[in-house]
């Protein structure tokens, strides 16, 4: 499906793709609405997921759209001065990469943003989803086989935040309040939300937080443990779920975003 650059588009639109440890999804995003247009595509994610591979199965996502515009990607670590410097679920070989060099040498001379996903995720959340309308401080947080983090002061994000690694009573967060930890040690959503309300009011004790956004696919089940959590910062479950790191990316690369 071909489709025309953001600058030509009325609804203004924008690509992004997201990478992940099992999967590659992209999508055209209108970016009045923060919905896909039309679906999105997926590939499975290259084993091993050497940059050189990954790079393939993100042009080969973009190419089904036939997108010749600028790109937003995300990638499941920190970027800092234009560098990966962590490798989550994705091979250790990025570790040191240039993805903007990566990347035109796979996709050509155009615009491209790399960023982490759970920043990605947060700027979608608290533009078109949970956060909307919400103003002050907002920090989502992923909970899945770790805790990722986003934090944005009036939807300014504050990028590469690893409050997952925060330790909070001698122990990092997510060893203790992750939603991997909830099913090794086959805990109940309440007893877990005991676990998850400490690491939250460690947070909260640090940055004064408006709102907790909480996504990772145990938001899906939100009524279940976010009634029992003790914080006295409002938490609500995030609501663009798969689609939120695709929308972050395409909104980082229409903002000019370059971590």
């Amino acid at each position: 499906m071909a489709t025309d650059s953001p600058a030509d588009s009325v609804p203004a639109r924008a690509f992004g793709v997201d990478v992940g440890g099992s999967g590659i999804k992209g999508g055209v995003v209108d970016l009045t609405t923060g919905e896909l247009v039309g679906d999105r595509h997926k590939v499975l994610t290259p084993q091993p997921s050497t940059p050189e591979a990954v790079a393939g199965g993100i042009r080969e996502v973009v190419d089904h759209f036939g997108w010749t515009g600028p790109v937003g990607i995300t990638l499941p670590s920190v970027v800092s001065g234009g560098i990966v410097r962590t490798a989550a679920n994705i091979d250790k070989g990025w570790i040191g990469t240039d993805p903007y060099d990566l990347l035109t040498r796979a996709l050509g001379d155009r615009t491209f943003c790399v960023l982490n996903d759970a920043d990605a995720a947060g700027m979608a959340e608290d533009a078109y989803g949970a956060g909307r309308d919400r103003s002050g401080l907002v920090i989502l947080l992923t909970f899945g086989t770790g805790i990722g983090s986003a934090v944005l002061f009036h939807g300014n994000l504050v990028p590469n935040t690893e409050l997952g690694h925060m330790e909070v009573g001698g122990k990092e967060a997510e060893h203790q309040a992750s939603s991997k930890v909830k099913d090794d040690k086959e805990m109940s959503y309440e007893k877990w939300a005991g676990h998850v309300s400490t690491v939250l009011t460690a947070y909260e004790n640090l940055f004064w937080p408006d709102l907790f956004i909480v996504g990772g696919g145990i938001s899906r089940k939100a009524d279940k443990w976010v009634p029992h959590l003790t914080t006295r910062t409002p938490v609500v479950p995030a609501t663009l779920q798969n689609t939120a790191g695709i929308v972050g990316a395409a909104m980082a690369v229409t903002a000019g975003l370059r971590p």
